[in-house]
């Protein structure tokens, strides 16, 4: 998507480790318009999967996700990166690893709200080892549910997070695809 790819180019900042700060408007200062273009493209990808249900992970990822199940008139659902005190013991867990942070965690979702019949659209703000969206479709599993596929807004293509996870037959569709990043330049995917 040409408008995010700009914004990306504009905006983004690339740090070591390979590191890709977009939070003028994406993650921290948020471009609402921006989101409402990117939910609109996921959801035209998807408007034909019968989704009843869009999942995400805390946090950054809520408002893209939140924007697209309204487009789908259904429930969105985050899943949260630790049990909270007033959750009930009856969670669907997945243990993950956080690229951005370094570390390990174990997301949870009610059972009260992913049920078997749930046709599940993940949304999420990155994509790069894909620890989180593998984390989020074995919950789905674990739910007897089925993942429908994933609207990602940028993938880091190099890390072959994403392209693992294809191989495994999820279907996958990102806004952008980043092929490279140095301090010097950003080169996209020409062939999403």
């Amino acid at each position: 998507m040409r408008l995010l790819e700009d914004k990306i180019l504009r905006y983004g900042k690339v740090y070591p480790g390979n590191v890709l700060k977009v939070d003028s408007f994406l993650n921290h200062q948020v471009d609402v318009p921006l989101i409402a273009a990117l939910a609109q493209e996921i959801y035209q990808h998807y408007k034909d999967c019968a989704v009843t249900k869009i999942l995400t992970i805390e946090a950054s990822g809520i408002l893209l996700a939140g924007m697209t199940a309204q487009l789908f008139h259904v429930p969105m659902l985050f899943a949260k990166k630790s049990a909270a005190k007033n959750m009930s013991d009856e969670v669907f867990t997945a243990k993950v690893r956080s690229f951005t942070h370094g570390n390990d965690y174990t997301m949870v979702v009610s059972k009260e709200y992913l049920c078997r019949d749930d046709k599940v659209l993940i949304v999420d703000d990155f994509l790069a080892d894909g620890n989180a969206l593998k984390g989020l479709t074995e919950i789905v599993k674990e739910a007897g549910a089925q993942t429908v596929g994933a609207g990602i807004a940028i993938e880091k293509g190099f890390q072959k997070g994403g392209d693992r996870l294809r191989e495994e037959g999820l279907r996958i569709f990102s806004l952008a695809i980043i092929d490279s990043m140095t301090e010097g330049g950003i080169s996209f995917r020409s062939d999403i």
